[in-house]
């Protein structure tokens, strides 16, 4: 696949750029570590530069996210309350009230989230849904996205520049940190989980 995406870059320049990292974010499991660190790297031997590799990826990363908190703003609290009434969420422990709870949250803690959460795998992609459900201010939430993007990818393009043909150490680096990530948070779900059961037998 590799092979196939230096092409594709080397041939559409900028726009693959931009279009590849746009659908990165709407399906996570294209791997953005690569495609960044890749560009980066092919700035050293082709007419890409840094700086223009920056803007592309960032308005990619803008657009897909921007998809994703419309898709969001369509998810109602009433329609997301409908759908935790569902069997398959009362099974999980869910409840439609559930719903406002977490959008109130969001308003009150999340907000910050957008930003900092762009430069975490996995969240970097999800952070946009719940921001179009709290029906963030749209100027707000590109303004946020737009940074946090940029932040990210240009530490994946500088790092990919630097290492030249040794780009792909880095998407290595970063797969160990994505699985670390995963655990922390898989531990992190299972603490709540229990401190949430064991709140509900006091009660």
């Amino acid at each position: 696949m590799n092979a196939w995406l230096m092409d594709f870059i080397n041939h559409f320049g900028y726009l693959a750029i931009a279009g590849l990292i746009a659908l990165e974010n709407i399906f996570p499991p294209l791997p953005s570590e690569v495609i960044l660190t890749m560009s980066g790297f092919l700035t050293t031997s082709t007419r890409l530069t840094i700086v223009g590799t920056i803007i592309a990826s960032t308005l990619g990363s803008l657009i897909g996210a921007v998809a994703l908190y419309w898709i969001g703003r369509q998810l109602t609290v009433d329609r997301l309350s409908r759908l935790l009434e569902g069997r398959l969420f009362k099974i999980l422990g869910f409840h439609a009230e559930d719903a406002q709870r977490s959008v109130n949250w969001f308003q009150q803690h999340g907000t910050p989230g957008i930003l900092y959460g762009r430069c975490i795998p996995v969240i970097r992609s999800l952070i946009s849904i719940p921001a179009g459900i709290a029906q963030t201010a749209f100027g707000k939430f590109c303004v946020l996205t737009t940074i946090g993007s940029a932040i990210w990818n240009t530490i994946l393009i500088t790092l990919g520049a630097l290492l030249g043909d040794s780009w792909q150490q880095i998407v290595l680096i970063f797969d160990e940190y994505t699985t670390v990530a995963i655990v922390i948070m898989g531990l992190a779900i299972c603490y709540l989980a229990w401190r949430w059961y064991q709140q509900r037998i006091k009660k």
